[in-house]
Order: structure tokens, then C-alpha cells, then sequence
């Protein structure tokens, strides 16, 4: 299984404050059977065979980090998050671009998502690599039923869901791809909710 991994980074964006979840303290930094919902996040990727590094995006405020354990066995950096997702994200990028090359591949996963398998993530990389694309990300179909509204809320129909797929993390990229799509899609006022 191990041959199915590719060499890369793991940027994890851990500076959201988990307003939804109106909780005493940010989500990553619930507990959860023992230990905080990411220390469980990190342990799993240091779990993953080839992995350069971690690079974690932080609240420059955070009251948390210093106190949990982490991964003794692998590298991790931090940087200063941004006001959303997409700029602690390409805070991570410009943290590490002494240490990284344009062709080096980079993860990019949900601090608060520390259920996933080291089967998915050599399936992300095993298809990657067959189909030699630029990047990938996991998946998952939908199995709801959906419906469209308007605006006042009424349904206006039943959605079919056959092609439709839940975008899930990590996603994979190639560093300079992710670099100059993230550059472009701030410098054009693009919302972006994930990397894909």
C-alpha cells in the first residue's frame, strides 16, 4: 500500500473560530474521546507513508495549540491564518515556499475532520498519479434527496442527485497549480469554500 502514496506537504487551515458550532472554544479544539478533535487530525496525517510535512494555518490569537500534543515523528510548521479558509491557505503556501518546489504535491485538509482512512488517501493518490492530472480531491455521492427554493423558501423542485458529489478533504494539488488558482481567485474577489 505503500507504493499508492505520493511524496507531499499537508496544509491544515486551524484559524476558524467555529462561530456555528457556538461552542466556548474553536471546533478543533473540542475534545473528542480524549483528546482535541485536532491532535486526532494530526495524528492521522503523520500516519500517511511519504509525508514531507505539515504546515498548520493558526489564529494569530490562538489560545490552544501550545497545549496539545503533537506528531512527534514528523515536521510541522506554523503560520498565521487568514480571515478566511482560502487566506490561511495561501498563508500555509507562502510559509513554506523556501521549502517546497513547484512540482511538489500538497494536501489540503480540515483541521476539524479527523475521520478519514489511510485507504482514501492512497486512493487520492493512486488516481492522481494514473491519470498524471494536476490535482484531485475526495468525494462522496449524495444520497439526499435535494430540493431548490426561492426566496421565500418554497420548494420549487426536487434536485437530481445523480451526478452530484459532496466535495470532501483532502485535496490534492501540485504546489505551483494551487499557488497561482488561489493567487488569481483573491485578486478577483472569488469566494471560495474550498480548493477544488
Amino acid at each position: 500500500m505503500k507504493d499508492s502514496f505520493l511524496s507531499s506537504w499537508v496544509i491544515i487551515p486551524a484559524a476558524g473560530l467555529g462561530q456555528r458550532m457556538q461552542a466556548d472554544k474553536p471546533k478543533q479544539y473540542l475534545s473528542l474521546n480524549g483528546k482535541t478533535v485536532l491532535e486526532h487530525t494530526l495524528r492521522r496525517l503523520s500516519q500517511v507513508p511519504k509525508l514531507k510535512g505539515m504546515v498548520v494555518a493558526l489564529s494569530a490569537d490562538d489560545a490552544y495549540w501550545d497545549s496539545i500534543s503533537k506528531p512527534e515523528n514528523c515536521n510541522i510548521v506554523t503560520v498565521v491564518g487568514g480571515e478566511e479558509r482560502c487566506h490561511s491557505v495561501m498563508n500555509a503556501l507562502k510559509g513554506v515556499r523556501a521549502d517546497i518546489a513547484d512540482d511538489d504535491w500538497v494536501m489540503v485538509h480540515d483541521a476539524a475532520r479527523p475521520c478519514f482512512s489511510l485507504a482514501d488517501i492512497a486512493a487520492l493518490h493512486s488516481s492522481i498519479r494514473k491519470n498524471q492530472s494536476v490535482g484531485g480531491i475526495l468525494g462522496l455521492a449524495v444520497a439526499d434527496t435535494l430540493k431548490r427554493v426561492d426566496d421565500s423558501r418554497q420548494i420549487v423542485e426536487t434536485v437530481s442527485r445523480e451526478k452530484l458529489w459532496r466535495a470532501l478533504t483532502p485535496q490534492m494539488f501540485l504546489y505551483a497549480n494551487l499557488y497561482q488558482a488561489l493567487q488569481q481567485a483573491l485578486k478577483d474577489n472569488i469566494a471560495l469554500t474550498d480548493d477544488a
